[in-house]
């Protein structure tokens, strides 16, 4: 009996597999093709490099030519992201800490995104959201547990380690993970 048994689970373990993986190609294969992008060289390069133009009297406007559609806009020289409804709305900008490796200008898509985990640099990180990979590097959004920034992480850390986590408050840790699930667009501007 114990024999048939173990023979019927394998059986079943094997078609909840193969279930489970025709789901996943499926699931891939019918995502747009406008959220097909796939983090690095094959993201879709901004037109131009050049620094999207800024409203000086409101420093903390959504940048002029960042984009169209619901998308997580984020500034490397500014340090700011902004989370922008379909409409064109800003629903929430917040200052960010980035690590040593900035995303080159382009339009990405979330591709991953994980509740907690440890970031490159040892510290417990929650709410990570990843969009783009850099020479290796993976580049996305998190919130430190401790609400450390990279800068201050710097006790025991390699400072020869490259870091891609772009490290968010707590609060706006929450209102990304809320807001850019899997697939999301994600405008990196200079």
């Amino acid at each position: 009996m114990a024999r048939s048994s173990a023979g019927w689970v394998a059986g079943l373990t094997a078609a909840a597999l193969a279930t489970v993986g025709f789901l996943a190609y499926q699931a891939q294969s019918s995502v747009p093709e406008e959220l097909v992008g796939r983090p690095g060289p094959s993201a879709t390069p901004a037109a131009s490099a050049a620094k999207a133009p800024r409203d000086r009297r409101h420093p903390t406007a959504l940048p002029a030519h960042s984009g169209a559609g619901e998308r997580v806009v984020y500034s490397v020289d500014d340090d700011r992201v902004w989370l922008v409804s379909a409409g064109g709305t800003v629903e929430n900008t917040f200052k960010v800490t980035p690590g040593s490796v900035d995303p080159a200008p382009g339009t990405y898509a979330v591709t991953s995104r994980s509740k907690a985990v440890t970031g490159t640099d040892g510290v417990p990180v929650e709410h990570v959201v990843r969009f783009a990979d850099v020479q290796g590097v993976v580049v996305g959004f998190s919130a430190a547990v401790d609400q450390s920034t990279p800068d201050e992480d710097t006790d025991g850390a390699d400072p020869g380690v490259k870091t891609g986590g772009v490290r968010e408050s707590r609060a706006d840790g929450e209102a990304m993970w809320m807001f850019a699930t899997i697939g999301q667009k994600v405008v990196v501007i200079r």
